[in-house]
C-alpha cells in the first residue's frame, strides 16, 4: 500500500482495467425500503490475520475492490474477534462508509437488561466508528421464548428509540433452527429483515426453503450465510462429488454452481460470502454480475441432487466451521477435528491424518481431540445443534490411532532431550 485517499490500489487498478471490457454490473436486489443490496455481501468474520491479528492492509485492499465493484453490504458481529474494530478503521480511513451498508448483530445470550444492550451497542458503534448502524441483528435469534425474554427486559422501546434518532436504520436477526421455530419469530414481531444459514445441503434443514418463502411472502428481504457450508461444498467435496464438478456440461465451479443456485432463488436478497483473499472477490464478483433467477433447468437441478447425495453419504458431523464452539477451554480444535474426521470419512485420510497430527502433536503445546473434558460449552452455543461431545469421541476413535499416539509420544520425548 503506497499512500492513502485515492480510490483503489495501482495494483487492484489494473486488474480493473484488464477487466473493463468484460465487466458487468453488479445485481442489487431491493430491500423494505426500496434500497437496492447487491446480492453478494461481504461475510467479515474471515478476515486474513497475521498471528491472532486481523492484516489490515490487506483486508483494505480486498475490501476496496470488492466496493469498487458493487459490493455495498458488509457483515461482522460483536462477538467476532476484532471484526467490528478492522471494519470500522478501513472505512474511516479510507472516507468509504457512505458507500455501503454495515450490519452488526447483538449477543442475545450476553444482555441482562437494556443498560447491557446499550453498553455493547455503543461499544459497537466506536469500534466501527460510525454513529448509526444500517442493519441491526439479534445474533442467533432461536425461537419465540428467547425474543419474548428479551422483550421483558424492555427491548422493544429500546429498538423504537435507536430506530426514532436514526442509529439502526432497519431491525433484524440471525437464526439457527428449524422451519416451525423460524415462521413463528417471523410473526413474533414486526422485523425489517432476516438472515438464514442456507445452501444446497439445507434446502430441507434450518430454516430452509419453506422459511425462505415465507419470509419473502411477509415482505422480508432474507440475507443468506454459509452458502457453500464452510467450505464443504467447495474443497471438502468427496470423490465422486468432485467428478460431477468435474464433468459439468457448462464449466462451472464448485463455487459457482452453489452460488448460481442460491441466486436462481428470486427470494434470496443478498448472499455472504467470508472472502479473504483477491483472487476469491474477483470470482465471486464475476458470478454475481452474471447471476440470474429462474434460470436453473432440469439439467442443473438434477446435478444439484446429486451432489447433495454425493455429499451426505459422506458426512459423519454436520459441521459448518463457523467456529463458534471456539474457543475450547481444553485448547481443543474442533472445527479441524471434524474438518479432518469428515475427509477421511469419505476416502481422503493421509493427508487429513498427517495435517491433523501437524495441527495437534506438532505444536509447542500438544492439544488433542481426547483432552476434551466433557464440559459441554461447545454444545450450549454450537448453531448446528450438534452433540459435540459425543461426535469428538468418534472423531478421536478415527484419527488417534496407535501411530497417532505413537508419534505424539516420541515428539514428546524428543523435546525432553
Amino acid at each position: 500500500m503506497k499512500r492513502r485517499g485515492y480510490s483503489i490500489s495501482e495494483e487492484i487498478a489494473g486488474r480493473a482495467r484488464n477487466d473493463v471490457e468484460e465487466r458487468v454490473t453488479m445485481k442489487y436486489r431491493k430491500d423494505r425500503k426500496g434500497n437496492d443490496i447487491s446480492i453478494l455481501g461481504y461475510g467479515c468474520m474471515r478476515f486474513s490475520r497475521t498471528g491472532k491479528k486481523i492484516d489490515l492492509d490487506k483486508a483494505e485492499q480486498e475490501l476496496r475492490y470488492a466496493i469498487e465493484n458493487g459490493v455495498n453490504y458488509f457483515d461482522t458481529a460483536y462477538i467476532y474477534n476484532g471484526s467490528e474494530l478492522a471494519l470500522g478503521e478501513i472505512l474511516s480511513r479510507t472516507n468509504l462508509r457512505d458507500k455501503v451498508y454495515i450490519a452488526t448483530k447483538l449477543p442475545h445470550i450476553q444482555v441482562r437488561s437494556v443498560e447491557t444492550i446499550d453498553k455493547i451497542f455503543n461499544n459497537q458503534l466506536k469500534r466501527l466508528k460510525t454513529d448509526y448502524i444500517d442493519y441491526y441483528l439479534i445474533h442467533m435469534l432461536s425461537d419465540v421464548l428467547t425474543w419474548e425474554k428479551l422483550v421483558k427486559k424492555g427491548i422493544l422501546n429500546w429498538i423504537d428509540e435507536k430506530k426514532k434518532c436514526g442509529q439502526i436504520r432497519q431491525i433484524g436477526f440471525s437464526y439457527h433452527g428449524n422451519t416451525v421455530n423460524f415462521s413463528r419469530l417471523i410473526d413474533a414481531y414486526d422485523w425489517d429483515f432476516c438472515q438464514i444459514q442456507y445452501n444446497y445441503l439445507d434446502e430441507y434443514s434450518q430454516a430452509g426453503i419453506k422459511g425462505l418463502k415465507y419470509a419473502a411472502s411477509k415482505g422480508l428481504p432474507v440475507i443468506v450465510m454459509c452458502p457453500l457450508r464452510g467450505g464443504r461444498l467447495i474443497d471438502q467435496l468427496p470423490a465422486k462429488a468432485k467428478e460431477l464438478i468435474q464433468n459439468d456440461a457448462r464449466k462451472r465451479t464448485a463455487a459457482e454452481l452453489a452460488l448460481r443456485w442460491l441466486w436462481n432463488q428470486p427470494e434470496v436478497t443478498c448472499v455472504l460470502s467470508g472472502m479473504n483473499s483477491l483472487e476469491m472477490i474477483e470470482e465471486n464478483v464475476k458470478i454475481a454480475n452474471t447471476a440470474e433467477a429462474n434460470v436453473f433447468d432440469e439439467y442443473d437441478h438434477g446435478l444439484i441432487e446429486k451432489m447433495r447425495a454425493e455429499i451426505m453419504h459422506n458426512t459423519k458431523v454436520n459441521c459448518t466451521g463457523c467456529g463458534y464452539c471456539m474457543p475450547c477451554p481444553q485448547g481443543v480444535d474442533i472445527p479441524l477435528a471434524f474438518y479432518c474426521y469428515n475427509l477421511i470419512s469419505s476416502g481422503e485420510s493421509g493427508l487429513k491424518k498427517i495435517e491433523y497430527i501437524q495441527a495437534t502433536v506438532m505444536r509447542k503445546e500438544q492439544i488433542s481431540i481426547s483432552d476434551c473434558n466433557d464440559c459441554g460449552k461447545c454444545e450450549k452455543v454450537c448453531p448446528q445443534a450438534i452433540p459435540v461431545r459425543d461426535e469428538l469421541k468418534n472423531a478421536a476413535r478415527r484419527l488417534e490411532t496407535f501411530s497417532y499416539k505413537f508419534i505424539k509420544l516420541m515428539i514428546k520425548i524428543l523435546r525432553i532431550f
